[in-house]
């Protein structure tokens, strides 16, 4: 079972193919591997295991008859909660929608099972997909692989966690303000989002979020793995040519290929530090060895700032609680809201005139971090709706032309400023991601690689304080010797390729580093 679990997608599929394992193999090791960790980690809450093994079966006789085979011919993989699978729920985490079943498979999960994947379930998330933590009424709380004391993130939490324990080489998740990134970070494992339009929404029920909302933040389905290669294997899939025909809100831009990229040629920006929230060490420390790997390839490196980060969190603020999050409340009745979403109902859905007034209040008593956010969030009129999406556009070019100016073809930096968090923790984090919202903000395509862990001794330099937020922050990063560390990468719109090839290169380097996060002690 070992060997099996150990390898990637793609070498499953090359492996299958060539009759060197069958397809019920696979699935039973994969199983098995499910069964031994999931009672600790709770990361599969819809198994599909003997449908799993019946398609399987299915798999091996079409191969032995000699019938044409996908790209992911007899893998094993595992989806979200929140994708349409038929016969199966997708109900965000809240109890009052466990008995619907989809009637049929989404356009993204028909295009994996047409290229021969195989389903072994779906993975928990957070209630609703709106926090960093992946907890529900539904289905109980996700426990990271590298400490069960600490969060896989979210809110594609369970996946995460599912994928880096061996349970699934591959995963396919969603991602609205970090929730591909920030989980492959806290993990160990490696993730994409990319640009907002390479893949349809359509695999996401209808009337949980608005259209304009997803749109707002640049909402965008991608894939998690433990292979940059197996992330561009599962692209080849997923973006392949003909989503127009069934989502016009998909322009038919054509899928490069990463190989094409010579990374040497390369000018990348580099950030450790986005003037908003301060990055632990150990974040810090990949960033700068990734800056030095790639430097030792010939890509020339720059240190560089993002321009005016703290306008890109009033802008995912503003534009994602516009509606003064009545649609988040109407979809979690008649259940109760958890308790990390519970500030961020209490500021959104504030009188007007009260508003200011306690923002004042907590910003005099130390809440500085708080009292930004009230001001920012809140039910708005129509036309200053779209004030705010007209400011996110002007912040866009704003930053293209920083980008412009260097000129740079692609961007290292942080995925978020704190290693896996604790349990519970994102109820007093409102604001510690702004390196991985950014990105959603802008729309630029985004990926997370695995790098290193946090050594004994850097947990923390984080300076005493008594915002709340701060004060939380060094109580995550106390004790996080040994948990995953991970590096951002991001391109301009449309080049996933530039973002996959540098990924691919820092893989290289990183996985022959002693402290690369290989295996979780699970």
């Amino acid at each position: 079972m070992n060997a099996i679990i150990s390898l990637t997608a793609g070498e499953i599929a090359y492996k299958v193919k060539a009759g060197e394992l069958s397809a019920s193999e696979v699935v039973e090791a994969h199983i098995a591997r499910i069964e031994e960790v999931n009672p600790r980690l709770n990361a599969v809450v819809v198994p599909r295991f003997e449908q799993a093994r019946q398609e399987a079966a299915a798999a091996d006789v079409s191969r032995q008859r000699g019938e044409p085979t996908g790209a992911l011919h007899g893998v094993p993989i595992t989806i979200k909660e929140n994708f349409l699978l038929k016969d199966t729920p997708s109900t965000f985490g809240l109890p009052h929608h466990k008995d619907q079943r989809a009637a049929e498979d989404g356009p993204l999960v028909k295009r994996l099972r047409g290229a021969g994947a195989i389903i072994l379930g779906k993975t928990n998330l957070s209630q609703m997909a709106v926090y960093i933590e992946t907890s529900n009424a539904l289905y109980g709380r996700t426990n990271n692989p590298w400490n069960l004391d600490r969060s896989p993130g979210g809110s594609t939490g369970g996946e995460a966690a599912i994928i880096a324990a061996g349970g699934s080489p591959l995963g396919l998740g969603a991602d609205v303000g970090g929730s591909i990134r920030e989980p492959s970070h806290f993990c160990g494992i490696h993730g994409l989002r990319p640009t907002p339009g390479r893949l349809t929404n359509l695999d996401i029920p209808r009337g949980f979020f608005s259209e304009g909302l997803l749109e707002g933040v640049a909402s965008q389905p991608g894939p998690l793995a433990r292979s940059v290669a197996d992330l561009t294997l599962a692209m080849g899939v997923l973006a392949a040519p003909g989503q127009e025909a069934f989502d016009p809100a998909v322009p038919p831009m054509p899928w490069r290929d990463p190989a094409d990229i010579f990374v040497p040629r390369l000018r990348v920006a580099m950030y450790t530090d986005d003037g908003y929230f301060p990055a632990s060490p150990a974040i810090r420390r990949a960033v700068r060895e990734a800056g030095d790997a790639l430097r030792a390839l010939g890509a020339q490196v720059v240190e560089w700032a993002p321009p005016d980060v703290a306008e890109s969190l009033r802008l995912f603020f503003g534009i994602f609680t516009s509606d003064g999050v009545r649609g988040l409340i109407r979809a979690v009745d008649p259940d109760k809201p958890e308790k990390q979403i519970g500030p961020l109902l209490q500021g959104a859905t504030l009188p007007g005139l009260i508003r200011p007034l306690v923002a004042a209040m907590m910003g005099s008593s130390g809440q500085a971090r708080l009292a930004r956010i009230v001001r920012q969030i809140g039910m708005r009129p129509v036309e200053s709706y779209w004030k705010l999406v007209e400011d996110r556009n002007i912040y866009r070019r704003r930053f293209l032309a920083a980008l412009a100016a260097g000129p740079f073809d692609v961007i290292i930096c942080p995925p978020t400023s704190l290693p896996a968090l604790l349990h519970g923790s994102t109820e007093h984090l409102p604001d510690f991601d702004s390196y991985a919202r950014l990105y959603n903000v802008l729309g630029m395509p985004a990926g997370v690689v695995a790098a290193s862990r946090v050594r004994t001794g850097e947990e923390s330099d984080r300076p005493e304080s008594k915002d709340p937020v701060e004060r939380m922050a060094a109580q995550v990063e106390k004790g996080s010797a040994g948990l995953p560390v991970g590096v951002q990468v991001a391109a301009p719109w449309w080049r996933e390729d530039v973002v996959l090839a540098v990924m691919g290169a820092l893989e290289n380097h990183f996985r022959a580093q002693n402290d690369y996060p290989s295996q979780p002690p699970l």
